[in-house]
């Protein structure tokens, strides 16, 4: 109260001061008005300290209120074991653990031993939280526990407060290094996963419906290439191929003219299918069989035996008879005795 007093006549004052320093620079008066001035400066420092000086009230000042400060100690702990939500993983917890008596019993503990009581007390707090925590976000739960047992709880009917400060929480370096490994293991099998997925979906959209028939997969090469239509019948072939191989199956007969051997050239029953499918003389036409019966005799006279061998075989014609030619004569052989 004194000090506040004298703080402000000591600013009035100043102020005075400058305001009279201030006339004298800037407006100066004539010899007779200064004591006048300084006269009635005093007289309003007198007014001022009049002004802020309390009355006696005949009272004593309150004195500050002081309250009585707990006493609190500290107990450290250095790498208890506590456990994580995976077996055989365990924290390792460090702290300080300050706990105080509170209630009229503070000066004077009932307990026999009221630190270890914080300390079973914090413990129990940091497991509730580490029990349900991966140790791979060791760093994570951390921070969450210095939260959770930063504040002063009461225990034992409230009689006794813990807290826990400077909390650090670790793994063994052995757990940590086989948790490094598994994580590495783990993003390599979820790439790996990924793309066994990825090739198994275009194996069923390419066997399923692009390469289900040789006309879709035609149309689908038609559009990977832009609507190229030259290119695209130049390869009708290799796409009739790739859709037999696809479902395995033999080469329709229905590309088989198109079909050219790995040496550059077709055999003679592949060109011979083209050109009777070039005829008009599909599969089953009556007179598909006599036809490739005639080429088989013609082949067979110009000493290709091998050719006329692979024709029979691949169209299945048996031997025909030719038409009896009315101005032959028979052959005296063939009269019966007698005659």
């Amino acid at each position: 109260m004194n000090s506040g007093r004298k703080m402000v006549t000591a600013y009035f004052t100043v102020f005075c001061g400058l305001l009279l320093a201030g006339l004298a620079l800037f407006a100066p008066l004539p010899l007779w008005a200064w004591p006048a001035l300084a006269l009635l400066v005093a007289v309003a420092v007198l007014v001022v300290r009049a002004i802020v000086r309390p009355r006696d009230s005949g009272w004593p000042e309150p004195e500050p209120l002081v309250m009585p400060v707990i006493p609190v100690e500290r107990e450290g702990l250095q790498e208890v074991v506590l456990p994580s939500c995976e077996p055989d993983y365990d924290f390792r917890f460090s702290a300080t653990v300050r706990w105080r008596l509170v209630g009229p019993e503070h000066d004077a503990p009932t307990f026999g031993n009221p630190g270890a009581l914080a300390v079973k007390a914090i413990l129990e707090r940091a497991r509730t939280v580490t029990e349900e925590r991966r140790p791979e976000r060791v760093s994570l739960v951390q921070h969450e526990l210095n939260a959770v047992l930063g504040t002063m709880e009461p225990i034992i009917g409230g009689r006794l407060e813990a807290m826990a400060e400077s909390v650090a929480l670790t793994l063994s370096e052995q757990d940590q290094k086989r948790l490094d490994r598994l994580a590495v293991v783990r993003k390599k099998e979820a790439v790996w996963e990924h793309e066994r997925r990825y090739e198994r979906s275009r194996r069923e959209y390419l066997g399923g419906d692009v390469l289900k028939d040789t006309g879709s997969a035609v149309v689908w090469w038609l559009a990977k290439n832009d609507d190229q239509v030259q290119k695209t019948v130049e390869d009708i072939e290799l796409l009739a191929r790739l859709t037999s191989a696809a479902n395995n199956e033999n080469l329709s007969q229905l590309f088989q003219h198109l079909a050219s051997s790995p040496t550059g050239g077709g055999t003679a029953g592949d060109h011979f299918e083209g050109f009777l499918q070039a005829m008009g003389l599909p599969e089953g036409e009556p007179q598909r069989a006599l036809f490739a019966r005639h080429v088989i005799e013609v082949v067979s006279r110009h000493g290709r035996q091998d050719v006329a061998d692979e024709l029979e075989r691949r169209f299945d014609t048996p031997a025909t008879s030719a038409p009896d030619d009315p101005g032959s004569e028979p052959d005296p052989g063939d009269e019966e005795p007698g005659f």
